[in-house]
């Protein structure tokens, strides 16, 4: 069996129901566009990772997209206790090396996954930092339930708390390189993604005409 999990989070993609700070700006049409268009930036990353893969639907599994992947539903009330559930199911499982991204990340690509996976073979924990505060990746080869747990979720701080946790407890970890996520409108337009992307903005520009 392969030792290695890469978990993705990926909400169910609904017109108003996705990246709702950005839909604040673009409307509920242009932020559905956005993260149609980062999950299948999400896919390309993983796609030719060696490690076992599961996708975490936000309310139901969708059969015909992330193809030859296990897919299954998110389970738990908070972000904390999802993602909890997530890696504890793993180590049940057998892994030994696990890490999970979200899907909103323009620059993810395999390179931050395989670095994370093989950080965790010298640390317990591996955080992908986000601009924000937060992170777009967490791994752990050794689980410890309390990085999930009464944590500032969404605010810039919540990384600082939660490595200022894991050294207080004395557990290794390691940090990768610091990447945006995209969630509100000047995320989007300062991302390469955006500006790169001729396709995007011109949808964008049409609703707004």
């Amino acid at each position: 069996m392969n030792k290695e999990l890469v978990i993705v989070f990926v909400k169910n993609i609904k017109l108003g129901k996705v990246k709702t700070r950005l839909a604040a700006t673009i409307g509920n049409q242009g932020a559905f566009d956005v993260y149609t268009q980062l999950v299948d930036v999400t896919e390309k990353a993983i796609k030719n990772i060696n490690g076992d893969k599961r996708i975490y639907f936000s309310e139901a599994v969708v059969e015909n997209t992330w193809k030859n992947n296990v897919k299954v539903v998110q389970q738990g009330d908070s972000l904390g206790d999802r993602m909890s559930h997530a890696f504890k199911q793993g180590f049940e499982d057998g892994y030994d090396r696990i890490v999970l991204i979200g899907s909103d990340l323009p620059d993810i690509t395999e390179s931050q996954i395989n670095a994370g996976l093989q950080a965790l073979k010298s640390n317990e924990v591996v955080f992908g930092p986000a601009e924000d505060g937060g992170y777009y990746l967490v791994g752990f080869s050794k689980f410890h339930d309390f990085v999930f747990q009464n944590k500032p979720w969404s605010q810039d701080n919540l990384l600082e708390e939660t490595l200022s946790e894991l050294k207080e407890n004395r557990v290794s970890f390691s940090t990768l390189e610091t990447l945006n996520d995209i969630d509100t409108f000047e995320d989007l337009i300062a991302s390469k993604f955006y500006q790169s992307n001729t396709e995007l903005q011109e949808k964008l520009k049409q609703l707004h005409d």
